[in-house]
């Protein structure tokens, strides 16, 4: 049997690619939208794609009053734990594409997922080459001490560092805590040119035209340097594949919180 599926954001940059991608997939139906500008009428309407026969809802809790079995957030950080919250009420296990929520929103949601039963998957990036970039990054924190990480972004991201980005240092976070060659505090100048630390690790987060979404890690031991980087185009179409992974394997993971797309990953 299918999953119903309630897709929040649905008009956006990365949800409307992935509402199209939604319409084309097997095993998952878009049963409900929510996009306040847009409600009223069918996502098909909106987007001016016929086969999006569902309806459009201005608030989460009106779209989640039909039947789900997955909700998915992409929306914005000021709206989605609410959103997110809101679901787990209902009883849908949920996909998590919006950036920006703190790791404080995020110890709510899983004890809240817990208590209902229901599985959420936070991803900061659904892309790929962004997975495999954790992965291998996490290979490399094994062996070498020290890192830092540069969160490249389009200069309107309000959110610094991104969720991609955030995932990645804490991540690594857990597999060390990486040394610095000088404490912060003898820092002479201007202190906040080493970034912020997040994780154990200074990230820095440049937002400039050119950029739309990226990140580098770059790892130093004596007399050697590694550098892994992902960088993104201007289409959402990466995400789509890894974000419907993730809407199908959801309902099968243990209740509470899990982060990132490699969890339903062979790799």
């Amino acid at each position: 049997m299918g999953l119903n599926v309630c897709l929040a954001g649905a008009t956006g940059w990365a949800g409307s690619e992935l509402a199209r991608g939604l319409a084309a997939a097997d095993g998952l139906k878009l049963v409900s939208a929510v996009s306040r500008k847009h409600a009223g009428g069918t996502l098909g309407q909106a987007l001016g794609d016929a086969r999006l026969d569902a309806p459009v809802f201005a608030t989460a809790a009106e779209a989640l009053a039909r039947p789900v079995d997955v909700f998915m957030e992409y929306t914005r950080p000021d709206s989605a734990k609410a959103n997110i919250l809101a679901a787990l009420e209902h009883g849908a296990h949920v996909v998590v594409g919006t950036s920006g929520l703190s790791d404080e929103d995020y110890a709510q949601i899983d004890q809240a997922a817990r208590a209902r039963g229901r599985a959420v998957l936070a991803c900061g990036n659904f892309a790929l080459t962004m997975v495999l970039l954790q992965k291998f990054a996490e290979q490399a924190a094994q062996y070498i001490p020290s890192w830092e990480i540069i969160d490249y972004a389009y200069e309107g991201k309000p959110d610094a560092p991104s969720g991609t980005v955030r995932e990645l240092a804490g991540r690594l976070g857990q597999v060390r805590q990486p040394e610095l060659g000088l404490p912060l505090e003898q820092t002479r100048g201007v202190r906040e040119t080493r970034g912020g630390t997040l994780g154990g690790a200074q990230v820095h987060a440049v937002r400039l035209p050119g950029f739309v979404l990226g990140a580098e890690v770059i790892f130093g031991m004596p007399d050697q340097t590694l550098t892994l980087r992902h960088n993104a185009g201007s289409s959402a179409k990466p995400y789509v594949d890894g974000a419907l992974l993730a809407l199908r394997k959801v309902p099968g993971l243990a209740p509470g919180l899990h982060r990132g797309l490699d969890k339903v990953l062979e790799i």
